[in-house]
């Protein structure tokens, strides 16, 4: 098993380098302006295509995070981890439905933006330093590390800080030509990403047959990881019982079963996709049929996700089982390295190249955000008023380098502990402690008239501190088994509530608070949002897409669950 990249590995992927590079210099040379704005450089000034928008927002959210962390959990835990992916969605569906129309017609360019016009400055900007501090020390820092480790480990565990840096400075040239050179540069990043991904599946698949011995088949491949390890191929996890081992309790403390979708998992997605400046920022200087289209083309292109980040994380627990991977630790986020070893030159180079380009598309997207949030939220607002343009512009650039530099520095040695929690999870438990009441906010804000400003400065705090309380305090402060929850064993002595049932906790309780605070006001918020009749509406072409996603999904569901 070559761990080693040969030379046509290299060069395959010093062509991918070469061509995005060319690439996004040549966008940026053919749209840029004499004189750069902040709307242009941040919002791409509503340039941006359907399949522009679409495919930015499949290479900004598939990184580091699913295909080594997602494909971790496909290894330990199995398909259970696809529903992240295919409610996504759902979930962007609902936001292309409902939440853009409110942004797009409100003229709302940051979250922040929203905040304040919706509420008050004082939300606004308590949940702007809680993105910053977000984006920087959990998102950047874990898609960093994450990166890599897989590509060091591709390369023989000796560059581990060398590929670190280069993976930011990479990040840093795309993130520095703004919105546009990101947005079209991503289409050919998730392009390479798609083919480079679903080629590491089909050999991953071959492989397993072969190992077998039924031969060179896909098919034979994928059914024999079914035979092999079924429980695998599960959606839904059973809640532990006397006779559960440790490792049961582990998977289901990440994936709580049924559970999990009457709270955590709803949060996090309509969360991320719907109230997540990373996210939102490909749609928002678009117009709206432009901006739901490229939505439900990512809703689409997230279906067939799990094929290419979740299997080969099976098909690596199926080999590893079977005693084929020899070299191979055991440890979740090597389960895909430990499949890329397997595959023959200039292909291993193209999934490394796949792999490159999730880091760095989602690296640029995530430091354009902060650099938006930082610049127009709180520079502008709070620091330099009159700032002229061209300055705002230099300030969010300095501001993506500082950023990248941060998020170095905590990786350099690992210092968050993103290893021992496993990458995937540690994202969406640490996220979690946010969205909550992130998404409380946003949803009675958008939809309901009389919720008040006050009311947001409560959700904001309560859903943090909550998050807190039943993540860390719960079990310590009312014991392992209560009325209301159950706490599982860590294994070290320790007893921990699933995140995403305290997700569900947090927000549905802070949703409550928020309800009662507002009822002491007016029946109408002066500054509720007023929805026009038919802005909801969609055409025939829009609902067929959304038709089709659904018929897939349902199936999908049926034959897993």
């Amino acid at each position: 098993m070559t761990k080693y990249l040969s030379t046509a590995d290299i060069l395959v992927f010093l062509a991918y380098i070469l061509l995005v590079g060319s690439y996004g210099f040549w966008i940026y040379n053919k749209k840029k302006k004499a004189v750069t704005d902040t709307k242009d450089f941040f919002l791409a000034e509503g340039s941006l295509t359907w399949w522009a928008i679409g495919a930015s927002l499949i290479a900004s959210n598939i990184s580091a995070e699913q295909f080594i962390g997602m494909s971790g959990n496909g290894f330990f835990v199995g398909i259970a981890v696809a529903a992240y992916e295919w409610l996504a969605a759902l979930a962007l569906i609902i936001i292309a439905v409902w939440f853009i129309p409110i942004y797009l017609k409100n003229k709302i360019y940051t979250m922040p933006q929203f905040l304040t016009m919706r509420y008050n400055a004082t939300v606004a900007f308590i949940m702007t330093i809680f993105w910053l501090f977000l984006y920087v020390f959990v998102n950047l820092t874990s898609i960093l590390y994450l990166g890599a480790i897989a590509i060091d480990g591709l390369l023989g565990g000796q560059y581990l800080h060398i590929i670190m840096v280069a993976l930011a400075v990479a990040a840093i040239i795309i993130t520095l030509g703004g919105m546009k050179v990101i947005g079209y540069t991503d289409v050919i990043q998730v392009a390479v990403l798609i083919i480079g991904g679903l080629a590491t599946t089909y050999m991953a698949l071959t492989i397993v047959s072969e190992k077998f011995g039924l031969g060179s088949s896909v098919i034979a491949g994928f059914n024999q990881l079914m035979k092999e390890a079924p429980d695998h191929f599960h959606m839904m996890l059973n809640k532990p019982g006397p006779e559960s081992t440790q490792e049961y309790i582990d998977k289901y403390r990440i994936l709580p079963g049924v559970l999990m979708y009457l709270g955590g998992q709803w949060v996090v997605n309509l969360n991320y996709w719907g109230c997540n400046q990373y996210i939102t920022q490909r749609a928002l200087g678009a117009d709206l049929q432009t901006a739901r289209s490229g939505l439900l083309f990512a809703g689409f292109l997230k279906l067939m996700m799990p094929i290419i980040v979740m299997l080969p994380g099976i098909a690596a627990y199926v080999l590893y089982k079977g005693g084929h991977l020899p070299e191979f630790s055991g440890k979740m986020d090597s389960a895909y390295s430990a499949i890329l070893s397997f595959l023959p030159s200039g292909l291993k180079g193209l999934s490394v190249a796949a792999l490159t380009a999730a880091i760095v598309a989602s690296l640029a997207g995530k430091a354009n955000s902060i650099s938006t949030i930082y610049t127009l939220d709180i520079h502008k607002k709070y620091i330099n008023k009159g700032a002229d343009e061209t300055k705002m512009v230099w300030i969010g650039r300095s501001v993506v380098i500082i950023s990248m530099l941060i998020a170095v520095i905590f990786t350099w040695d690992d210092l968050l502990g993103i290893g021992a929690e496993g990458g995937f999870t540690f994202i969406q438990k640490y996220t979690g402690y946010f969205s909550p009441g992130v998404f409380a906010v946003f949803i009675l804000g958008m939809f309901w008239k009389r919720t008040t400003g006050t009311a947001a400065v409560a959700g904001v705090i309560a859903g943090f501190l909550l998050s807190i309380l039943f993540n860390d305090l719960a079990p310590k402060l009312f014991g392992n088994e209560t009325w209301l929850y159950t706490a599982y064993p860590r294994g070290d002595g320790t007893y921990e509530i699933p995140f995403l049932i305290c997700m569900g906790f947090a927000f549905f309780m802070t949703m409550g608070l928020m309800i009662l605070i507002s009822l002491s006001g007016p029946k109408v918020n002066p500054k509720a949002f007023i929805h026009d009749e038919g802005m909801f509406k969609v055409k025939p072409s829009t609902l067929l897409q959304i038709v089709v996603t659904l018929l897939i999904l349902m199936a999908l569901y049926i034959k897993f669950w």
